[in-house]
């Protein structure tokens, strides 16, 4: 292969690099100091004022938060405080038919059980648990069955 023609580089000189001459003395002369460009006229140039004012200490105060955590109830009455009339109360509990009472009565009634897909809707344990205040009838919580 033949290296004709390809030199390498000239080494890097520490010359300094020659000034900007800056635009020519006549460029865009008088798009800004006649006061109008592309029709509009000259605005003012305000500078805002800026005064200085000291700082004043700022003063932190810890605040202690106090977080209650409440245990929902599952399928017994359970100990809560109701956020309707601010009572500590043992819940008053209802049994109504949820999604897994339909789920099971859905599949025995598919496998051809059908005189037993009603079963679930007689089984407490198959069906949603509702606990309510007993003072003032709030519902509180919903266990629902998966």
């Amino acid at each position: 292969m033949d290296n004709k023609g390809l030199e390498p580089p000239p080494p890097m000189m520490n010359t300094p690099v020659p000034p900007y001459p800056g635009p020519p003395a006549n460029y865009n002369a008088g798009a800004y100091n006649t006061g109008v460009y592309a029709g509009y006229p000259a605005q003012p140039a305000q500078q805002p004022a800026y005064t200085y004012s000291q700082q004043q200490p700022q003063i932190v105060h810890p605040v202690q938060s106090v977080v209650v955590v409440q245990h929902m109830p599952t399928e017994g009455p359970g100990q809560m405080t109701c956020p309707r009339c601010q009572t500590s109360v043992l819940t008053k509990t209802e049994y109504r038919s949820g999604m897994l009472t339909w789920l099971i009565c859905g599949l025995l009634g598919l496998f051809l059980c059908w005189p037993c897909c009603f079963i679930p809707f007689c089984v407490d344990s198959c069906k949603d648990v509702v606990h309510s205040c007993p003072i003032c009838d709030t519902v509180l919580h919903v266990y629902k069955r998966r």
